[in-house]
Parts: C-alpha cells; structure tokens; sequence
C-alpha cells in the first residue's frame, strides 16, 4: 500500500514537471496577430506660390503726397454757405475792422495828446502873458483851443455879456471848451460799445441758422450721417467764434480807451482850472480898448 502511494506520488510529481516544461513553449509557438498595415503615404502637394515681389520705389525716393482740402473752413463756409450766411460772415468782418481802426486811431490820438500835455506843461506857464503861451502851442491842440476860448472870453464880455460876472463868465468858456475837448476825445468808443455789445448775437444768429440747415439735411437725407451734418454744424461753430473774436477786442478796447481818456480829460481840467485863475488874476481891459 505504501509503495503504490509513493508510486502516486512520483508521478504526480513527474506529471507537473512535464506540464511546467511544455506549456511555455506552446506559448512560444502560437502564431502573433498580423502587424496593421502602415497607412498610405500622403500625396504630393501642391508646392505653395512663390511670393511676389514688392514694388521697387520710384526713382529717388519721392512719394506722392495726397492733399485734402478742408471743406469746413473759412473759405468752405464763404463758398457753400447761401446768402444770409454770406451776410451774416460779412457783418462780423465789417464789425472787427471798424473795431481796430478806432483802436489804433485812438490809441494814435490819446499818445499825441499826452505830448500835447507835456509841451503845454513846459512853454506855456513859462510865457510872459497868455496870449503868448498860446502861440507857443501847435495849432490843433486842446491846450492851445481851451487857452484862446478863455482869451476870447475876456475880450467879448460886452453888450449883453457885460451883465454876466466876468468870473463866471470865463468860467463858462473854459468848461464849454472843455467839454468840447472831451465830446472829440470819445468820438468812436460809441461804435466799440454797439460793436461789444451786438456782435456775440450777430454770431449766434449764425449759429441758430447754420443748425436750421443741418436740421433740413437731416430731414431731406432720412438718416444723421455725419456727412449731412458735420458741414453745418461746422458752420454755426465758427459764427459762434468768429462773433466772440470780434467782440471781445472791441469791449477791452473800449474799457481801456475810457479809461485813458479820464486820465488825459483830468490833465485838461487842471490845465483849465489854472488859467482860468490867471485870466482873473489878470488887469482887466478897458472897454475903449476892446472896442
């Protein structure tokens, strides 16, 4: 009994041995599944263009300049605009030129005067007698035209003047003269005044019309393209700055005009104020003598 199980045992033993040995090999021997085949090599493109060569520049260099002209300017508004734009641009022009020429003019005459001033300063008080003095004077200078009225007014005080105090008599020539010194010396600063005063409303009528043609642009075109707008727009903008740049000068102008002209009016009063004391001071002329 014991010799068959280990008889049993050896070839079990003998069995597995056996199997161990030969399934590795069957392994080894059953075929391997077929490699998948490569995919096919593209085909040949198309080789790419070759790229085009850039223009060569033109002979030295130069390039052509494009010019655009501004069709929103002075001159555009001048050439597009209808006649009450044309009217409008030629009233603010015809304002800013009368402007500077009263400036300049006045400026002109206020300097003279002052010189005026300085001569009559220096010969006249220096002259033996008032007659004197005033021949001394340019002709056409206030100092010389207050002297002669004060002159005149000691020679004429007869008849029915002769009735009037000779004091207040002379007093009332100077101050007529005077004044009338004064009425040359604002001559123009009215037109300044008118011209400060209307020319920012002349402009803003060119702006209110200048929206009125936007306005039917936009209504004949049926849309708000900037092409039918920007041209009128355009306009009223520069009557809005053209009315403001032509009463601006003039207001300044005017302000500084009156003032300077106070200053020259107070040397003419003093002057006035000191011959009328020497023309009193003065012996009076007999009355056979101005006759």
């Amino acid at each position: 009994m014991l010799k068959m199980t280990r008889l049993a045992v050896s070839a079990a033993v003998l069995l597995i041995a056996a199997a161990s040995a030969v399934l590795p090999q069957m392994a080894l021997a059953q075929p391997q599944p077929p490699a998948p085949a490569a995919p096919p090599a593209p085909a040949a493109t198309a080789p790419a263009p070759a790229p085009t060569a850039a223009p060569a520049p033109a002979a030295g260099g130069t390039r052509s300049v494009e010019i655009v002209d501004n069709p929103y300017g002075l001159e555009a508004l001048w050439k597009g605009g209808d006649i009450v734009a044309k009217v409008t641009l030629a009233i603010l022009a015809l304002m800013s030129m009368g402007s500077w020429y009263i400036i300049i003019t006045k400026i002109y005459e206020q300097s003279k005067m002052r010189l005026q001033a300085r001569a009559a300063e220096k010969s006249f008080w220096n002259a033996p007698t008032v007659r004197q003095g005033a021949e001394k004077l340019k002709e056409g200078s206030p100092y010389r035209f207050i002297a002669e009225s004060g002159l005149e007014a000691t020679t004429k005080h007869t008849g029915l003047l002769g009735n009037v105090d000779l004091n207040t008599w002379i007093s009332m020539s100077i101050q007529r003269a005077i004044d009338n010194v004064q009425s040359r010396t604002q001559d123009g600063l009215a037109f300044l005044a008118t011209v400060g005063s209307t020319a920012p409303f002349v402009g803003l009528f060119g702006t209110v019309w200048g929206i009125y043609h936007a306005l039917t642009a936009i209504g004949i075109a049926g849309q708000a393209s900037i092409d039918k707008v920007a041209g009128p727009v355009g306009e009223a903008l520069i009557m809005t700055a053209f009315g403001l740049a032509v009463a601006v000068p003039a207001v300044l102008g005017y302000n500084w005009l009156i003032r300077r002209n106070k200053t020259a009016m107070d040397q003419v009063r003093g002057f006035g104020a000191d011959l009328h004391a020497v023309l009193l001071s003065a012996p009076k002329i007999p009355s056979a003598a101005r006759a």
